[in-house]
């Protein structure tokens, strides 16, 4: 019985699968706009930030790592951030200052929430001072017109102060010890105004106001407690107010005082340091501080990129801030005292990736030293939005958080690995082959140390399979090249998701000639195959100068392998659109066609190649303000006075103009350009034939009524519609039209071979609902008939046009799905940010209620109202991709098995095999677990044997 049970619990544990090692999963909270530092004795050091993507998020200061992380709605901007010493509460101000919060920093957790409604909307102000009413700690915020003061125990507003609609606040000052509050700011652009308050009961004490003769829309900008500065309209004029004891006075100074040889416009830069402020041109930076009556004195000049922190206490009446320039592939870090510009509490230069570009901003924070000194440490946010930690000169952590920003994603083949050419760059000895399934070994039997388990990973990282630089039979090895909004293109390995390069791109890049550059997508320009393996792969990246879709164009080509950027190109012409075409040269780059119809590359031979098929590029173009679509065909070379072989005029074939009175477009979808379709037809119950309607040129438009644009709920069912339409974009035929009454947006919709599936919501019924259509080709149909086939009168054969009228029947059906969805590829993303698979079948628009014995055996599931939601079908198991964007699915060579990607905040990667990959041993399968269970067993066997002759020995004695 022992023996038997020592079998059963080792054939237990080698049947023991790490779920872990099935998918790859980091986080990421995005680009840093406010930090404020924790490093109190008390408790774990630490950094609370905010993000751009409305991420609050608390940081280890030692290592980097997320303590906790909360994602707030697209709309609940936090506008500011602070931290409270007394409780250690993390306060809030978001949503344009209507929602005040205090979270808990040891864990996270909400401790109260607080609506400050107003009667107009205003710039958010949150007074930090410590303020104490009847022994309650107190903020002051002003939001949307209105005064508040708010207990910081539970969120209660104990005094609110309106001011008027006119009046523009601009600061909120407390002077230090006092009772009383300034609220100061412009009214009607011209005239200062200054109201003294009681801060205790929000009593008006004074009101001082005087009028200026020019105009000042900028930031009022706070130097001292009695003292702020201001721009004008112009950026040539600086005025200085002082309104000590209630009294207003003024000075006003001309900018170029100050700045005599630099152009540009001037803004304000305020690192919160008292009586001192800065001014910045594109071409310098001037520090400025103010002494006596509004007098300015100029401190120090600077050519460099220079950023300032805010200013950080660090004793009793002490205030220091850092400046950071750059210098080659070097940044200067300097800390200065507020009262000696002259001498530095730090100065250190520290080594920096130049693919991390500029510093954006700087957050300091300071420490005792053994020797009673002040060290200090920085918290730099990178302009790919990387976020690092300097210390003693040094990259105490970093991390990539520009990934949580992706815009756009492709994939990448790695090389060939050359027959008798070992990978692996270090051979383990027997001594390391044995330990290492030792630790293995304990890792199953969970007998496993916190050092064991951080060496087993270690090896794996070092030794896997999945990891190496070269591709598999199976086709899971590959590189996802991400594009981030930052401009910066990452190269992950799909094996075990590190960062294999990360390059900045330099083309589309602030300049003279491209003020606002941004990136657009992504796309393969060179796949190798056949002769032109030994080349490198390459991606095309797409941007423009401007947000409008009439700045001009830039073009990035990078190396997929090295990150290197070989080429870019700064257009002549805009990019409103991107058309990859199926046509290659003999170097393998894919031709392009840049709208307004220009040809890349621009090489002889594939013009030639593009001449061939001139006859055969179509495109289409959708207005959704409008409702007007469009589809084009090439006419001749470009008719400008510019001689260019590159460029073609086009021609109007259609167009399908949409009510604008009762439709809205609001979602399309096409099929994937480098989709295959395995079979044409789908043989049904009763063994007949139906033809699927396939056609690369067919798109999916869904449209709302104009009152339904907004928010679900927005609208009554009666004044609500949602229409879909397919559309062949060659000839601009409407191949079918559906409208759903009482319906509304958002549609999430995917197209795939002859189907469509969209998802939306259903107002009369209060529910989310999934509709599917399949279309098929009647035209076809003759096809069926075997002695046509035998005397070869059928049409298989005929070529395909879309200008043949096909005769189509539809077939469609709508569930009832539970989830609200961000997309939708049957891999689904739902509202609670993780990915569901869904089998097709439950989309069949076939499904009857009783389907009979050939239907069963046909696979048709039997018709419910909604679509089962089977828990064991997250292939996110218990993981969140927070902020879910989007889905990216990659055909493997293994049979029926997809590589998945999701990315938003975080990213996610697995393989996924709907039929189950019965016939094949996943990647990590332990072959020395496997051996030593059978050696056991053998010796088990053995044994077992032995001493059945001895007992059976022993018996014949008695």
């Amino acid at each position: 019985m022992p023996i038997m049970s020592f079998i059963f619990v080792f054939f237990f544990f080698s049947s023991l699968q790490p779920i872990l090692s099935l998918y790859e999963d980091q986080q990421y909270i995005g680009k840093v706009k406010q930090a404020v530092f924790h490093t109190h004795k008390t408790g774990r050091k630490r950094v609370v930030a905010s993000t751009e993507q409305n991420i609050i998020a608390t940081l280890d200061l030692r290592r980097g790592e997320i303590f906790w992380r909360h994602v707030l709605g697209p709309n609940d901007v936090v506008d500011v951030l602070t931290l409270l010493w007394e409780n250690v509460n993390v306060i809030t101000l978001s949503s344009g200052g209507s929602i005040l919060r205090a979270w808990n920093l040891p864990d996270g957790q909400m401790v109260w929430e607080s609506s400050l409604h107003g009667p107009k909307h205003s710039k958010p102000l949150l007074l930090t001072r410590n303020l104490i009413i009847e022994k309650d700690n107190v903020l002051i915020v002003f939001s949307n017109g209105r005064l508040n003061a708010v207990s910081c125990i539970d969120g209660e507003v104990l005094w609110k102060k309106d001011f008027e609609e006119e009046r523009l606040v601009q600061q909120v000052i407390q002077p230090p010890g006092s009772g009383f509050i300034y609220v100061v700011g412009f009214a009607a652009s011209s005239q200062f105004e200054m109201y003294k308050i009681n801060a205790k009961n929000g009593e008006l004490l004074k009101h001082e106001s005087t009028a200026f003769s020019g105009r000042f829309t900028g930031e009022v900008s706070l130097v001292s407690s009695e003292t702020v500065v201001a721009l004008d309209s112009t950026g040539s004029i600086l005025l200085t107010i002082s309104f000590h004891n209630g009294k207003i006075s003024s000075q006003q100074t001309p900018v170029s005082n100050l700045l005599e040889d630099s152009p540009g416009l001037a803004v304000i830069i305020h690192p919160s340091v008292t009586g001192i402020f800065a001014i910045k041109t594109d071409a310098a930076t001037i520090f400025i501080r103010v002494i006596g009556e509004g007098k300015l004195e100029v401190v120090e000049k600077t050519n460099h990129e220079t950023v300032v922190s805010d200013a950080l206490s660090i004793s009793e009446g002490q205030q220091a801030f850092a400046l950071v320039q750059h210098a080659g592939s070097s940044i200067h870090l300097t800390v200065k005292p507020a009262h000696d510009w002259d001498s530095n509490l730090l100065k250190e230069s520290i080594k920096m990736d130049q693919q991390r570009g500029f510093v954006h901003k700087v957050f300091i924070n300071n420490y005792i030293r053994t020797d009673r000194s002040h060290g200090f440490r920085a918290l730099i946010v990178m302009e790919d939005h990387s976020l690092l930690l300097l210390q003693q000169g040094a990259i105490v952590w970093s991390r990539e958080d520009g990934l949580a920003s992706i815009i756009d994603v492709t994939t990448s083949e790695l090389p060939v690995e050359k027959a008798g050419v070992s990978v692996a760059k270090v051979e383990l000895n027997l001594f390391e082959w044995l330990k290492g399934h030792v630790l293995k070994l304990k890792g199953t039997l969970m007998l496993a140390t916190p050092e064991d388990i951080a060496a087993i990973q270690h090896m794996r990282l070092k030794s896997s399979e999945k990891s190496k630089m070269t591709r598999d039979h199976n086709g899971f090895r590959k590189l996802l090249i991400a594009l981030t909004r930052a401009g910066k293109l990452f190269a992950l390995h799909t094996g075990d998701g590190r960062i294999v390069w990360s390059h900045l791109l330099q083309s589309p890049h602030k300049s003279e000639s491209c003020r606002q550059p941004i990136v657009l997508n992504l796309y393969q320009w060179l796949v190798p195959h056949h002769h032109a393996l030994d080349e490198n792969p390459s991606v095309l990246v797409v941007g423009r100068c401007g947000p409008s879709s009439d700045a001009l164009g830039v073009l990035s080509l990078v190396d997929s392998y090295t990150g290197k950027e070989f080429s870019s190109l700064s257009l002549v012409h805009s990019v409103a659109q991107v058309i990859p075409l199926p046509y290659t040269d003999s170097t393998e780059q894919r031709l392009h066609l840049l709208m307004h119809a220009h040809l890349y590359p621009k090489t002889p031979e594939a013009i030639d190649s593009f001449q061939s098929e001139f006859s055969n590029v179509y495109w289409y173009s959708v207005d959704d303000d409008n409702g007007i679509i469009k589809g084009y065909a090439l006419k001749t070379k470009c008719s400008s006075n510019v001689a260019d072989e590159f460029c073609f005029d086009s021609r109007e074939l259609w167009s399908i103009v949409l009510p604008s009175e009762s439709e809205k477009i609001i979602t399309t979808a096409t099929r994937k350009l480098n989709e295959a379709v395995h079979t044409q037809a789908k043989l049904i119950a009763d063994q007949d034939v139906m033809y699927k309607y396939i056609s690369s040129n067919l798109l999916f438009v869904a449209t709302v009524a104009p009152k339904a644009s907004g928010e679900i709920g927005s609208v009554t069912p009666e004044e609500s519609w949602l229409v879909v339409y397919l559309i062949d974009t060659v000839t601009g035929r409407v191949l079918h039209r559906m409208t759903h009454h009482g319906s509304q947006g958002p549609v999430q919709a995917v197209l795939s071979e002859n189907w469509v599936v969209y998802h939306y919501f259903n107002l009369r019924a209060h529910r989310y609902e999934m509709s599917v259509i399949e279309i098929y080709d009647q035209s076809r149909a003759d096809n069926k008939d075997v002695w046509k086939l035998v005397v070869g009168n059928h049409n298989l054969t005929s070529p395909v046009s879309s200008y043949s009228r096909a005769e189509v029947i539809t077939k469609s059906q709508s569930y009832f799905f539970t989830h609200s969805l961000k997309a939708i590829a049957l891999l689904i993303g739902t509202i609670g940010d993780q990915v569901l698979a869904l089998d097709k079948r439950f989309l069949d628009p076939r499904r009857p209620v009783n389907p009979t014995q050939a239907e069963r055996e046909e696979g048709i599931i039997p018709l419910t109202d909604s679509l089962p939601i089977i828990p064991q079908s997250y292939i996110t198991h218990s993981l969140r991709v927070e902020g879910l964007q989007s889905i990216i699915t990659v055909a493997a060579k293994l049979e029926s098995t997809t590589l998945v990607f999701a990315h938003g905040l975080d990213l996610f990667f697995t393989h996924y095999a709907p039929s189950r990959t019965y016939d094949s041993l996943t990647e990590d399968f332990s072959y020395a677990l496997l051996l030593i269970t059978i050696v056991a067993l053998v010796a088990a066997i053995f044994v077992t044997w032995i001493l059945s002759q001895r007992k059976e020995l022993q018996d014949r004695w008695r």
